[in-house]
């Protein structure tokens, strides 16, 4: 976790077991005022969302956050497209690693950080089906030496 990290509102927990992540970059949003009190309010789904690079800016698709229940009139459509707040030498960074084949912007999860919300994005290249089933071996392995060390403990 980065330093200074507050409450984690949404994660995207098949992000590490769909994609490597071989960077990450914290960014920020440009929001409508109901929509960050929904997401205070922990009303956000990052499953099945993507970043984009569209006309040198980063926007962020199909993230869902709900409509704040007490948003009446001025709420905000819970699917929109939202830009990613970059310094411009990241975003150049992004534009050329994301041109290269199989590498993409992942969201990994959102969080709130001195009063702002905050998105922390990963560059990920997809696994194939072999990685995927290696990475739980290790993970298993790793569950079993981690059992036995702890029951070795007790003794």
């Amino acid at each position: 976790m980065p330093k200074g990290e507050g409450k984690v509102i949404s994660q995207n927990k098949k992000a590490n077991h769909d994609y490597s992540i071989e960077q990450t970059y914290e960014t920020g949003m440009v929001l409508q005022g109901t929509e960050i009190k929904s997401l205070r309010a922990g009303r956000a789904n990052l499953k099945d969302s993507f970043a984009r690079v569209q006309n040198g800016e980063v926007f962020l698709h199909n993230l869902h956050i709900s409509p704040y229940e007490q948003g009446n009139r001025y709420n905000h459509e819970p699917l929109r497209t939202r830009k990613l707040l970059l310094h411009r030498k990241q975003i150049n960074q992004l534009i050329g690693l994301t041109k290269e084949e199989g590498y993409t912007l992942v969201p990994l999860k959102i969080y709130l950080k001195n009063g702002y919300a905050k998105l922390l994005i990963g560059l990920g290249k997809g696994k194939k089906k072999y990685d995927k089933r290696e990475d739980l071996k290790k993970k298993e392995a790793k569950r079993d030496i981690e059992r036995a060390f702890r029951e070795r403990q007790k003794e």
